[in-house]
């Protein structure tokens, strides 16, 4: 269960992935947080980012061009 849901529908690129930083700056390890995006570009932009950092991806879909991503803040 995640426990935030960041919706960055609508919103063009870069802004999902900067919002998805700050709300993860956020938040305490271990807590889980999905983002819904519209963004094409997001499909490539946050998972790029959270390979390089410390947060882990836990899923990823896309249907009907909304994407969304689980990801578990990390330490």
């Amino acid at each position: 269960m995640t426990e935030r849901i960041l919706d960055a529908s609508g919103l063009r690129c870069p802004m999902p992935l900067l919002k998805t930083k700050l709300e993860l700056s956020s938040m305490s390890p271990g807590e889980e947080l999905e983002v819904i995006a519209t963004d094409a570009g997001s499909a490539r932009d946050i998972p790029a980012f959270l390979k390089l950092s410390k947060h882990q991806l836990v899923s990823s879909t896309e249907a009907d061009g909304c994407f969304r991503f689980v990801i578990k803040c990390g330490g």
